[in-house]
């Protein structure tokens, strides 16, 4: 018995030591941790309608995120998450807005603004309204073999895995093939990580079209007057070319994890960036630059309720997109980067609307030529990025068309758009490219078409 008991206690003892160990490796992190938890769980519950338990088990189950615990406020609309108690984060909802990461300088009781939506239904089958779409069959299409190639990227072996959540397959503005995991339907909203950067990108084009902003003007930040940062275009930030230092990296302490879960205004970190490069010269991915472009937007406008309104108003909304939602930081900006939600058939219309080069039923909703901006390669980047959006122009994915080019975000969330197939692929889940073979899934796909 003596011996049981010592046993016990060095095993008590042990677990103690490995939480120690685990929370002092961690501990810098935490803030980011509790933080991704809260914010992450309050928008899933929220705007996804999921429970508690189910986010635990399949969003954040993930190390180091799964070390946080989580409380939600049902009432209050709020979720408290901490790591053994430590660096607790609150994360609030507001309707309209979405999930707020907060910290305590921030007022909950202060009266905020929201963007006014205008969600009119139209008598019309799907995509350009939410009527059923009639049977129709090409001859052209073989129906069994995309299914099966949909079917393969689930994984019904590791169910609590979800590498596949939902897939939809879009021919001439026409759903030929739609699978969903059990929970998730056409009703679903499904966060799109950084596919955001292809909405903000999108309205860009939008304010291209209507004269306000000219791409090709020189970004206007008073910060960057007094140096060569001043020769940055509105261009080389959609490109991702304008050669400011920045660090884009999730598993650690970077500029991207500290602007997404400590800073209160995410348009500013990227501003305060030195120029390593000089325009035009290296390409790098910044979630900085996006967030950047959305504090841009914003200062086209007079009031607050007009940056808003523009996004929904002149686009989201005129294409049907109603189910989305863009969240926002503490400072009221959309973040461009990295949060909007929306059902996939939604996520869809994207595709769609780029298909059709920004005309949507008759209404142009940006100029024809923005498609031909968006895809094409920005310098330096070897065919895979453009404006805001992937490329294949480099053949990244070898047995793919080489003129898709795709809207892309964390955990393999896609829009694939083919032009040569007049063809849009949606895919969510929770793996990527390491987990889900896109190179075969697409080409079974688009070869099935003749």
């Amino acid at each position: 018995m003596k011996r049981l008991k010592k046993v016990a206690k060095i095993i008590i003892f042990l677990l103690f030591v490995g939480i120690g160990v685990v929370i002092f490796l961690n501990y810098p992190k935490l803030d980011i941790i509790s933080g991704y938890s809260a914010k992450n769980m309050c928008s899933s519950v929220f705007i996804g309608n999921r429970s508690v338990a189910y986010t635990d088990a399949t969003d954040n189950n993930f190390s180091p995120i799964n070390l946080a615990d989580d409380e939600l406020y049902e009432e209050e609309k709020q979720v408290i998450a901490s790591v053994y108690g430590l660096k607790k984060r609150k994360a609030i909802y507001r309707e309209g807005l979405g999930a707020l990461l907060i910290n305590d300088d921030f007022d909950e009781k202060a009266p905020y603004l929201t963007p006014q939506r205008n969600k009119i239904s139209t008598n019309m089958t799907y995509p350009y309204g939410e009527l059923p779409q009639k049977d129709t069959v090409f001859a052209e299409v073989n129906y069994k073999k995309i299914s099966k190639a949909v079917t393969s990227v689930f994984d019904t072996d590791r169910i609590e895995k979800q590498k596949t959540r939902a897939v939809l397959v879009v021919y001439k503005d026409q759903i030929i093939e739609e699978q969903y995991i059990d929970g998730f339907d056409k009703n679903t909203l499904v966060l799109g990580w950084s596919m955001t950067k292809s909405i903000l990108s999108t309205v860009y084009g939008v304010l291209q079209k209507q004269g306000i902003v000219d791409i090709d003007h020189k970004a206007p930040i008073k910060e960057w007057q007094q140096d060569e940062r001043k020769e940055i275009t509105i261009n080389n930030l959609l490109q991702m070319n304008s050669g400011l230092a920045w660090e884009e990296d999730y598993g650690s302490i970077s500029d991207a994890t500290t602007m997404l879960y400590l800073d209160s205004d995410m348009t500013l970190p990227q501003i305060h960036k030195k120029a390593i490069h000089k325009p035009n010269e290296y390409w790098y991915y910044s979630s900085g630059t996006s967030n950047l472009l959305s504090g841009i937007l914003r200062k086209q406008f007079n009031s607050y309720q007009e940056y808003l309104d523009y996004p929904y108003r002149e686009f989201i909304d005129k294409i049907g997109m109603h189910s989305m939602i863009i969240e926002t930081d503490m400072a009221g900006n959309y973040i461009g980067s990295s949060y909007s939600w929306a059902t996939v058939r939604d996520w869809a219309k994207l595709g769609v609307l780029y298909l059709h080069k920004g005309n949507w039923n008759g209404q142009q909703i940006f100029n024809p030529e923005w498609v031909d901006y968006v895809t094409t390669p920005s310098p330096t980047s070897d065919g895979d990025y453009g404006g805001h959006f992937w490329l294949n122009k480099g053949g990244f994915y070898p047995d793919a068309p080489r003129d898709m080019f795709s809207a892309n975000g964390f955990q393999g969330q896609r829009v694939f758009i083919i032009p040569s197939k007049d063809l849009v692929i949606v895919r969510f889940g929770l793996e990527g490219d390491k987990g889900v073979d896109f190179n075969t899934f697409i080409n079974e796909i688009t070869t099935a078409i003749q």
